[in-house]
């Protein structure tokens, strides 16, 4: 099929790309074991050549224990059976470029699994021990965890310190079973940039990296204090100095990075795309904004103008594997996202969030820079409430039950309307039950209905060239509306007063997220890309 008709140079081809996030456990199951795995993945890849996007990204599908969903790395240089073997990974990787479609893979600096090689070996009392946080407990007889660290799961009260038999305590900033890397050590270091050199070499062309800020720790691990700067285990300055070495690996292969920083200092934030750093960054910020037209146009010049000084491209993403489904969101009281905030039984009007979402689509992909789609977000998949008893995310343990945790955004997708289980696998049930109704949201239902939301993402994704490459301006609009253009005579307008808006002069209606009103407006919560010469 070859390029698809936004990509960009070689060289470039990153800087304004629609990248689509695959979470494989939930994509596609190819051999019908119930689990999602590469040869799902690889048999849909014309469906994803087709939506039109510029690169895969996978969560990781390394080996691992799945405590956290594959987050909990045993070995980066093996995939976990469960998805299939290595050989099959590099099969994928270069069908896929053969589509035109690049992959980005997930390294997961901050931690390993449990059952890594370094960590069984630490416990068994080897010098690997100086690899990971190890240290003795505080009180008369070291029944006290080292600090009193936070844990980084919303909601959980446990403690980051785990005790062992022989009484020293190792750190884990999120589970048990994930012990912190102690990053101060150059062995960790190596290993990283050998991994890196390992996937760079099978034609990976990006990696994404998880919670890039939290490597670095204070040597001396001191107790938390709310506002101390600095953090003593986010955002330290030590970090920099990794990031270079690795962009020099990447720049041997020509290869980009995207972090996910989690940071509400701008400035710092920043500092992590100077050009000898990350090429990219996640936007949490818009992410999370609420549907108010005062705060996404906040959002928005915020993201562009800390950007701008170092020449980074922004990102744009509504939902990943981590966060509350777009439409689900859209459709609540609340309309951001917080992880403090999840909560079960939380009213939704489907249909209104569904009208928001088809808008912000439309919003994000007229934006510049990169857009990130999560899987099933071009399907208007709504977060699934799981029963208790199927619930197997972390967080919801963690909490005590009070967070939903994260498991209703993973729900496998629907990809036949008439197949058992959506046609997500043959055989097996889904690792995740799929609610009543899901197959109403299958893709094969979807391609048949000229108006789906898939069907506006198809249309959206291959019209993005129009906007080209150039800066956002602000047009002016009433209340509540938002209006952009981007290249001359090709306008964004986003309607989210309580109101239609009648639209700017224009000779051609590109794209809307909605029908018009009788009268040609714009109706509320509705988008609309116009050619204004």
């Amino acid at each position: 099929m070859g390029q698809p008709p936004h990509a960009q140079s070689q060289d470039d081809w990153w800087r304004s790309a629609v990248i689509y996030q695959v979470y494989v456990r939930s994509f596609a199951d190819g051999d019908g074991d119930g689990t999602g795995d590469l040869a799902g993945v690889r048999s849909r890849l014309p469906y994803l050549a087709q939506l039109g996007v510029d690169a895969l990204w996978f969560t990781p599908w390394y080996l691992s224990p799945m405590k956290d969903g594959g987050y909990d790395v045993a070995d980066y240089r093996a995939i976990d059976p469960a998805f299939g073997s290595l050989a099959e990974a590099e099969k994928l990787i270069a069908e896929a470029r053969e589509l035109g479609i690049r992959t980005i893979v997930d390294i997961v600096p901050n931690h390993v699994s449990d059952q890594h090689p370094w960590f069984r070996a630490a416990l068994a009392g080897g010098p690997e021990r100086d690899l990971f946080h190890f240290r003795p407990g505080r009180g008369e007889h070291g029944e006290l965890p080292p600090n009193d660290w936070p844990s980084q799961f919303a909601a959980s009260t446990e403690p980051v310190w785990t005790r062992l038999p022989d009484g020293d305590w190792y750190l884990h900033l999120f589970t048990p079973e994930q012990p912190d890397l102690n990053w101060a050590h150059p062995a960790v270091r190596q290993e990283h940039e050998d991994i890196l050199r390992f996937w760079f070499e099978r034609g990976v062309e990006g990696v994404r990296i998880d919670s890039a800020a939290l490597l670095a720790k204070d040597p001396d691990l001191p107790d938390f204090v709310e506002g101390r700067d600095p953090n003593p285990f986010v955002d330290r300055d030590e970090l920099h100095d990794i990031y270079r070495s690795w962009r020099a690996v990447a720049d041997e292969y020509g290869a980009v990075f995207v972090g996910e920083v989690w940071l509400p200092d701008t400035e710092r934030f920043a500092r992590y795309l100077r050009p000898d750093e990350l090429h990219t960054a996640f936007n949490f910020a818009f992410l999370s904004c609420p549907w108010d037209p005062e705060r996404l146009r906040a959002s928005i010049d915020e993201t562009l103008a800390e950007h701008a000084p170092i020449g980074a491209p922004a990102t744009w993403v509504l939902c990943n594997h981590d966060v509350t489904r777009t439409v689900t969101r859209y459709g609540r009281a609340d309309t951001g996202f917080d992880f403090a905030t999840k909560a079960f039984g939380t009213p939704t009007d489907l249909a209104l969030g569904t009208r928001r979402a088809r808008a912000a689509a439309l919003l994000s992909l007229a934006l510049p820079g990169v857009v990130y789609l999560y899987q099933g977000e071009e399907l208007g998949l709504p977060e699934v409430e799981l029963p208790a008893d199927r619930i197997q995310d972390p967080m919801y343990f963690r909490s005590g039950g009070t967070d939903p945790g994260r498991d209703g955004c993973r729900v496998p997708l629907p990809w036949v309307e008439e197949a058992p289980y959506a046609g997500f696998g043959s055989r097996g049930e889904p690792w995740l039950p799929q609610p009543v109704g899901w197959t109403s949201y299958a893709v094969d239902r979807q391609q048949r209905t000229v108006d789906s939301i898939l069907n506006l993402y198809r249309e959206a994704i291959h019209l993005r060239p129009v906007f080209g490459d150039g800066p956002l301006t602000w047009l002016p609009a009433p209340d509540g509306v938002l209006a952009f253009a981007r290249a001359e005579g090709v306008t964004c307008v986003v309607n989210l007063a309580d109101a239609p808006a009648d639209l700017p002069a224009h000779t051609h209606l590109l794209l809307t997220s909605g029908p018009l009103d009788d009268q040609g407006r714009l109706p509320r919560d509705t988008a609309a890309w116009l050619r204004t010469v």
